[in-house]
């Protein structure tokens, strides 16, 4: 029978937040900072004040294999960074930071309003307001700012001053930072009432044996006496367990990735992992380590900005699970008993710091190796990008190839194993095993050795063309990519799709036959949304193009204007050759013949890109199965129909 890692126990709320004060429950250091807003400080309160459960906490036993550097929760006294705490919280960080700042901390709390401005603010319950059921208890709980004092937004008049506890007693508002000091609190209003009483005051008489009782009675005392239930992992929770667990359990915020665990561990041996990745100035701004690597002119971000550090991690670890198994193999020991060389979470979570240290920079230069490689195959936005993925196999095989990666023979064969994981549509599923694979099989591949399974595996269907509509098909990207690659040039320039005039020239995928004109003529929008009627254009010469026929926008362009020369109609249809257009068939408006053209020049670009064969046709009819919704250069090709530029 399998053994429980964890436990469920309901603990007191003053219990839980008296552990944050002295240091006994901290948080790891993987945990972001503290972020919740006014209003949801005031909707928690109000739940508890009520009874209302708020959700299970997760913490972790300290002592066991997973070692985290502890932190202590914000605002917690100074001497709880002196204590070694006997549980971490792994889920729960913003409800108990906000809680304990609110009521144990006894100090005003930095917090956010909605709109995400930084303010300093006291909390306190309305009595009056929180007794009466028909008042919704948010209303109840009341937020005022560092000097206790509201004034109006307009003439700054005082609408409300709680700056002394006799001004607090008198509005029948109960300070938070008090809650748990009800005995200490109650002195002070005696204090305050004494004097009247004596006075023989009956009204007054009557709130201190009234209202307050029973404040303290239905409200204070659901706060004494809130239990919380704490999910409890064990000293015996492994590295992914925790990981997984968190994952399992947390439903709110961003969800916790192995680069944070990784952190956490790490800088229990003193070193700080965010630095390696955001650099010194982590909190303004936090820049990824590759969000502007090799950024080109006039590009917002670099072609690696998505790279994840999860990604950078998984290029480590398939060196140093290499590693592990090269000794193993020295050792003698026997191949089923060899570790796997692989990049998955629980060989992230095991990655060692010293094999972190001996294989970051090497890592990092596979990554600068894989943007020269996508320039050179003329992707410049990651936006264009047919797979992220196939971008991290990339850098691992590049940073172990090296420079050998730029001999001719090898660059032909990476781009022909770069266009089989796109047409083939490989990096989609099971990536983790598949990068794994090309990291082993790629490099032999270069050296002699048989075709890794990534080329093997690929296939095309000819038909395939037909229903690829939209960029969230990684190889509609990989189809405008290879055109440009090519060496397509543009319409009205005659020039290359090079960095410069891809970015400066605002270059697009867009309709050859343009929309409008195919909508006048009957065609189905399944057939002229295909890749096989887009192709990449200039911003300026799909204003030319417009809605009107190609015969029509094609003699435009011959004619030139005063913004744009004439075209010789000789290098017109060179420039239509290179785009796999057949200047006969779309001078002659021919929809049909042009199809049925263009799609079999895609399908030997692509064989020839792939050295695969293509898949003959299997349904020879158009269909609508696949990608369906409008895409952004159909509404862009739309809009600019209606503003073609005259001739």
């Amino acid at each position: 029978m399998a053994t429980s890692i964890f436990k469920t126990n309901p603990v007191s709320l003053a219990k839980l937040l008296e552990q944050c004060h002295v240091g006994e429950l901290q948080l790891p250091d993987f945990q972001r900072s503290w972020v919740w807003d006014e209003e949801r400080i005031r909707s928690l309160i109000a739940s508890i004040s009520r009874s209302f459960p708020v959700g299970a906490l997760m913490t972790l036993e300290t002592g066991g294999s997973v070692n985290f550097k502890p932190r202590p929760v914000e605002g917690a006294h100074p001497s709880a960074s002196q204590v070694t705490p006997k549980e971490l919280l792994l889920d729960g960080q913003q409800r108990m930071t906000s809680l304990y700042q609110a009521t144990l901390r006894n100090q005003v709390m930095l917090t956010q309003t909605p709109k995400g401005k930084r303010v300093k603010r006291w909390f306190y319950i309305d009595i009056v307001r929180a007794l009466d059921p028909n008042v919704d208890r948010d209303e109840a709980i009341v937020s005022v700012p560092e000097d206790r004092v509201v004034r109006s937004n307009f003439d700054r008049t005082i609408d409300l001053d709680l700056s002394t506890p006799e001004k607090e007693i008198a509005n029948k508002l109960f300070p938070l930072s008090r809650l748990f000091d009800w005995s200490g609190w109650q002195a002070t209003y005696t204090t305050y009432m004494t004097p009247s009483l004596q006075q023989g005051d009956l009204t007054l008489l009557n709130d201190l044996n009234g209202i307050w009782a029973r404040f303290k009675e239905e409200i204070v005392d659901a706060f004494l006496n809130y239990q919380v239930p704490v999910i409890t992992l064990d000293q015996s929770s492994s590295k992914e367990a925790v990981c997984t667990v968190f994952e399992k359990v947390n439903t709110g915020g961003k969800p916790l990735d192995a680069f944070e665990l990784i952190t956490a561990m790490y800088a229990a041996d003193g070193y700080e992992l965010r630095k390696d990745w955001y650099g010194t100035h982590e909190h303004s701004g936090r820049v990824d380590r590759f969000a502007h690597m090799l950024r080109l002119p006039d590009a917002t971000k670099g072609i690696l900005a998505d790279v994840s550090s999860t990604d950078f991690l998984h290029v480590i670890s398939l060196f140093h699970t290499q590693e592990l198994r090269q000794r193993a193999e020295q050792d003698g020991k026997p191949g089923a008993s060899l570790p796997q060389i692989t990049g998955n979470r629980a060989a992230l979570l095991s990655l060692p710091l010293d094999a972190y240290i001996r294989y970051q920079t090497l890592a990092e230069e596979g990554f600068r190796r894989a943007a020269k490689f996508l320039y050179r195959l003329r992707i410049y936005r990651v936006f264009d990008l047919p797979y992220q993925a196939q971008v991290t196999a990339l850098a691992a095989i590049l940073a172990r190839v090296g420079d050998d990666w730029e001999h001719a023979g090898n660059t032909a064969r990476l781009v022909q194993w770069y266009w089989c994981g796109v047409f083939g549509e490989l990096y989609g599923s099971t990536v983790e095993t598949r990068v794994a694979r090309d990291f082993v099989d790629v490099p032999r591949w270069l050296n002699g050795g048989p075709e890794p399974t990534t080329v093997t595996e690929s296939t095309f269907r000819a038909d395939r063309l037909k229903t690829m509509r939209m960029r969230l098909s990684a190889a509609y990207k990989g189809v405008n990519a290879l055109l440009m690659s090519e060496g397509a040039q543009d319409f009205r320039t005659g020039q290359e799709f090079d960095h410069t005039i891809f970015l400066g020239e605002g270059v697009d995928i867009h309709h050859i036959f343009p929309q409008k004109w195919c909508t006048d003529h009957g065609i189905s929008p399944d057939v002229f949304n295909s890749i096989i009627n887009k192709t990449p254009l200039s911003y300026k010469t799909n204003r030319i193009i417009g809605g009107v026929a190609p015969s029509v926008y094609l003699a435009a362009l011959e004619r030139g204007n005063r913004d744009n020369p004439p075209i010789d109609p000789a290098d017109l249809d060179r420039y239509l050759r290179g785009h796999l257009i057949d200047p006969t068939l779309i001078r002659a408006d021919d929809f049909e013949g042009f199809v049925r053209d263009r799609q079999q020049q895609l399908i030997d670009l692509i064989a020839r890109a792939t050295g695969k064969q293509v898949v003959a046709e299997q349904t020879p009819a158009w269909d609508a199965s696949d990608e369906g919704e409008v895409d952004l250069e159909e509404r862009t090709d739309a809009v600019e129909a209606e503003l073609t530029l005259s001739a």
